[in-house]
């Protein structure tokens, strides 16, 4: 049965004469007529009696119309939820954050703006380390990730740039350097550099280790951390120094003091990555939106350094 036959009974239902449908329905009335006849053949029952003037539902047609009714106004739903996914309004998308992005204001405020753009799309949200998310894009589990490139397999996603967040030097409360604003690293090479574990974000890792060489200077590698933001706490214990993501100075620890690390200094870069060939209109609409925000994000920033050193 051709659903356009329920829409034929419920019309007809609903005005009580075939001419006054069929009008309804920009048809003529014997096409109408054919089709109602046919419908009550198919299902072997009698949907209307006919009279002098219009029809009137039978008690099998009254039991009836309101099924017909649900299954027209759950077709209306798909149809409508097909259009708002093709257009990146409506569905699910299930997010990876790489290590203490989250931190970065950029992020959750872009987040945050795209759930109003697009109120019916879920959001749900995951953190982890960059090699994890990338398995899991891999797997299926997760539809896009921030990550800290370069990304492991890169043939099989797309990697696209996000932002290169300036990075700080954390110093335990009470550090002979404390009072100083910007340190260069060879002035803390002496000291233990609390690191995380180059697996968790390679790129950042060989980030910052390149920043040491370049600066003349080899870091004494001393407590490994946990994960990036693990890092802190352990500076804090007066365990070494540690190089972070500006956006980390965000954590309040009462016994760490952040500084400006003077040319060269390593960039925490955040990627977005998606597996390649993926064609969800709702994914690709907010991966727009972060490269954008974060594109303004970057160009604000650098205007508020060009600024401070006037």
């Amino acid at each position: 049965m051709d659903i356009r036959h329920l829409r034929y009974f419920v019309t007809v239902a609903e005005h009580g004469s075939i001419t006054r449908a069929a009008e309804a329905l920009g048809m003529e009335q014997p096409p109408l007529s054919q089709q109602i006849r046919q419908m009550e053949r198919d299902l072997g029952v009698v949907l209307f009696e006919r009279q002098t003037r219009g029809v009137r539902l039978t008690d099998i047609g009254q039991a009836l119309l309101p099924r017909a009714r649900t299954i027209l106004d759950m077709q209306a739903q798909f149809l409508s939820t097909a259009q708002e996914l093709a257009r990146g309004e409506a569905g699910h998308i299930r997010m990876g954050l790489a290590g203490a992005v989250p931190l970065l204001p950029v992020i959750p405020l872009t987040i945050r703006r795209f759930r109003e753009m697009a109120p019916n799309v879920t959001l749900s949200l995951e953190e982890s380390n960059t090699p994890a998310l990338c398995a899991a894009l891999h797997e299926h589990a997760i539809d896009l990730a921030i990550i800290r490139p370069p990304a492991p397999d890169p043939a099989r996603l797309s990697v696209f740039h996000l932002l290169d967040e300036p990075t700080v030097i954390a110093l335990p409360r009470g550090h002979r350097l404390t009072t100083r604003p910007v340190i260069s690293l060879d002035m803390v090479a002496d000291e233990p550099l609390i690191i995380f574990a180059r697996e968790l974000g390679p790129g950042f890792h060989d980030a910052i280790l390149s920043a040491y060489q370049s600066a003349g200077v080899t870091p004494v590698i001393g407590q490994q951390a946990p994960q990036i933001a693990g890092t802190v706490p352990l500076v804090a214990a007066g365990l070494g120094v540690s190089v972070v993501p500006r956006s980390l100075s965000q954590i309040h620890t009462g016994g760490v003091t952040f500084h400006g690390i003077s040319a060269p200094a390593p960039r925490a870069t955040l990627a977005v990555a998606i597996r390649a060939g993926q064609n969800m209109p709702l994914v690709t609409r907010l991966v727009h939106v972060l490269r954008s925000a974060c594109k303004a994000w970057e160009k604000r920033l650098a205007a508020e350094s060009f600024f401070e050193t006037e």
